[in-house]
């Protein structure tokens, strides 16, 4: 269960991911509509983590996202904005590839076979609404969530329209244009929205 506050935002989700994208070479196109997203936990419950689903230009853009209380140290050139969370305060908005907890999250589900959170929308603290999913996200594998390694770090090889990263004895490919092609990977998440489908994160024993 993924928790979401009722809330506001300053700067909004879309003008951060909208600003973002205007940096980025490999998007061609002004951010035109979100579709969808989804999610999976952190299980120590400090980071939030979002994929999103994006449509810019004639692309469909696929972008995971972190959000955490405080800095993330050695990733400042991975931070997209901070933003005012009317409930939460103060957060900081991370291209996810960067993040450790957000990529060990993502190579869990595929390795595990997890499927996306359900959305719980709260409003002082009473649960108001149980969204369904417009995104619907399930890893490939059936390992053991019990058996995957603890992450130290993770280190981006590339960075670009498919982002490369490595994560200890692992290998994770992050599909950012959706382009009918599937990520690399022995096992993968596979993503499902209204008129499209396709596998975005691609993981690999190396």
């Amino acid at each position: 269960m993924s928790i979401v506050h009722k809330a506001t935002l300053n700067p909004s989700k879309p003008e951060i991911f909208g600003a973002w994208l205007a940096t980025q070479t490999w998007c061609e196109g002004e951010l035109t509509r979100v579709i969808g997203s989804y999610r999976f936990d952190d299980p120590a419950g400090r980071v939030g983590i979002e994929c999103v689903l994006l449509e810019a230009g004639e692309s469909v853009v696929h972008l995971p996202v972190s959000y955490r209380a405080a800095p993330l140290e050695g990733a400042g050139d991975f931070l997209m904005a901070t933003t005012e969370h009317s409930v939460l305060g103060t957060r900081y908005v991370y291209d996810a590839c960067a993040d450790p907890v957000a990529v060990h999250a993502l190579m869990a589900a595929a390795l595990s076979g997890a499927t996306q959170e359900s959305m719980d929308v709260y409003d002082e603290g009473r649960l108001v609404e149980r969204r369904d999913a417009v995104v619907t996200a399930t890893g490939s594998g059936s390992s053991s969530r019990n058996a995957l390694p603890h992450l130290g770090g993770v280190t981006i090889r590339s960075h670009g329209a498919e982002t490369h990263v490595d994560a200890g004895s692992f290998a994770i490919v992050v599909k950012r244009l959706v382009d009918g092609s599937p990520a690399d990977g022995d096992e993968s998440i596979e993503v499902s929205w209204p008129g499209g489908t396709g596998s975005l994160v691609g993981v690999r024993h190396r």
